[in-house]
């Protein structure tokens, strides 16, 4: 069952900016990330996606909803995390977070406690005294503390500490054992490929691919790790129609697409002693998208 629709979305701005065309859905339970460089359309689909801006064309919907129609309805439950921080400067963290608790009409102060530790946060001190990451904790805090089934996080980790990014991830990984229906917008590849389904991937405001990391990783680009016998071998070898990526001693790391036989044509001349398939980081796989053109 999808939780999150988005049909034939566009929003265009002028002079290519903005969202065209985007059309992929998030299942229930399902953590999908959103990867893309700045300007590349991300927080422009999350906006619509929470009601503050109208398509110009196609739909957004959760939970069977339009976004901008029932954005007052939509909010009153979803964990929301912005890309672009604010906060009430003259209050503590601990007064704003009791804002927030009588703000969504909560009985209870909920996970706020147990949040609060999780992020080591110090909320006792003004929020206008507070670091980046501090405040960034804060708005975290305030994203889960209700216990939502439907997140939306626009770039949660971008000003937390490594302690703090690897806190983050295992409340992820928790949140999606539960069942939890979660959209991540990110630059940090390993939080995507430790925590993520599938991953949407955005350029110029268009999706270039929507895919599980497995199927990303099975794409028409190999790349493959050839030990060769000697060291002469390996430099002239180089010099091969093969894309070499590293080169170190006998040790070559080099990218293929499509078939093999081109590569074997020209293996079979030289004194091979192995041959293993290295695999694709989800960051290699992101910039074979990105690769060429103006980038």
């Amino acid at each position: 069952m999808s939780i999150i629709d988005v049909s034939g979305l566009t929003c265009d701005y002028g002079r290519g900016r903005g969202v065209f065309d985007l059309n992929f859905t998030v299942e229930a339970g399902e953590v999908f990330g959103f990867l893309g460089p700045n300007a590349s359309g991300k927080t422009t689909t999350i906006r619509h996606l929470m009601g503050f801006a109208r398509a110009q064309s196609g739909s957004c919907q959760i939970e069977g909803r339009d976004c901008f129609q029932s954005a007052a309805v939509i909010q009153e439950t979803l964990g929301y995390l912005p890309g672009d921080i604010s906060l009430f400067s003259d209050m503590t963290g601990r007064s704003f977070l009791s804002f927030m608790t009588k703000y969504r009409g909560m009985k209870t102060k909920g996970r706020t406690k147990e949040l609060i530790d999780r992020f080591e946060l110090d909320v006792r001190q003004p929020i206008r005294r507070m670091s980046k990451g501090s405040k960034q904790k804060l708005a975290l805090v305030c994203a889960f503390m209700h216990d939502p089934n439907i997140l939306i996080l626009d770039e949660p980790t971008a000003s937390l500490d490594l302690l703090m990014q690897h806190a983050f991830i295992d409340l992820l990984l928790e949140e999606k054992k539960k069942g939890k229906t979660i959209l991540m917008s990110s630059h940090r590849f390993s939080e995507v490929e430790k925590t993520c389904d599938r991953i949407g991937i955005l350029k110029n405001g268009r999706l270039k691919t929507v895919s599980s990391l497995e199927e990303l990783r099975q794409t028409e680009r190999r790349v493959y790790i050839i030990t060769l016998e000697n060291e002469e071998a390996a430099q002239a070898l180089q010099h091969e129609n093969i894309n070499v990526i590293e080169a170190e001693g006998r040790i070559l790391k080099v990218s293929v697409y499509r078939d093999l036989r081109s590569l074997f044509s020209i293996l079979i001349n030289y004194p091979v002693a192995s041959m293993d398939n290295a695999g694709q980081s989800l960051e290699e796989i992101f910039l074979h998208y990105y690769g060429g053109e103006d980038e």
